[in-house]
């Protein structure tokens, strides 16, 4: 599978080995995906399965042991560190299930944190404008330890987002809230696909989450093991107790 134009991310033949020898652990096993500009995936699968190392892989954060990951036409293989980093500083989002704030900034000076270390201006308009965007421009001088969890993985969806990165990546961002507010930050999600065609890739162990984007794919050991475009949650949660019990 190429990079076609329409791909923020194409990943080829992809593994990644951990280990040598016989104790040589396979996270992922020859995996092909690519993800449409535009579009909002979920990955899914039983522990184990290699979600973490997959999405760690298409952004840039571990190397695979073979294969090649493109990300906008860029061929992630041929990058020293160097150009890796200033890669997904640039083009790269992240929010992660522990929000990663720093807890001595405030909710604007976090939301920042990537144009200041991109060395490049910071218009405070912009800041503001990514703050209300998730609901939080009247907080924007608050710090985290005054925010609820919601309104911090809020905040941290907002410093993912100010780069105007060509593709976001979430591992398990609603894994630490409760329900509803688990919902406020998915609905932010599916409304930044929709409105301002982010490309969104989350994997995610919740039925719930990964309905509201446009394909689930599936992993087992390693593999890609099918997937479900336009799923409801109920649909999610039968294919993934079909696969708690695949055999090895």
């Amino acid at each position: 599978m190429g990079q076609r134009n329409g791909d923020a991310v194409a990943l080829r033949r992809v593994s990644r080995r951990y280990g040598s020898g016989d104790g040589a652990v396979s996270a992922l096993d020859e995996v092909s995906l690519a993800f449409p500009r535009g579009s909002f995936t979920a990955v899914m699968g039983p522990s184990g399965s290699g979600k973490s190392t997959l999405l760690q892989c298409a952004a840039g954060l571990d190397r695979p042991t073979s294969g090649s990951v493109t990300v906008g036409g860029t061929e992630l293989a041929g990058l020293g560190e160097r150009r890796l980093t200033l890669l997904r500083r640039e083009r790269i989002g992240f929010v992660f299930q522990a929000f990663n704030l720093l807890p001595a900034l405030t909710a604007e000076q976090n939301v920042a944190l990537p144009l200041r270390l991109a060395g490049r201006r910071v218009p405070r308009a912009r800041i503001r404008e990514a703050l209300d965007q998730v609901g939080l421009g009247d907080r924007a001088r608050h710090r985290p330890a005054e925010l609820s969890g919601g309104q911090q993985q809020r905040v941290a969806l907002a410093r993912a987002l100010i780069t105007r990165p060509e593709v976001l990546f979430a591992d398990e961002p609603t894994g630490a809230l409760d329900s509803r507010t688990g919902h406020e930050v998915l609905a932010l999600l599916r409304g930044t696909a929709d409105r301002e065609g982010q490309t969104i890739v989350m994997v995610t162990h919740d039925p719930v989450a990964a309905a509201r984007a446009d394909r689930v794919v599936f992993l087992v050991d390693g593999r890609v093991h099918g997937e479900l475009a336009g799923a409801g949650a109920d649909a999610v949660a039968a294919r993934m107790t079909g696969l708690e019990t695949v055999p090895c």
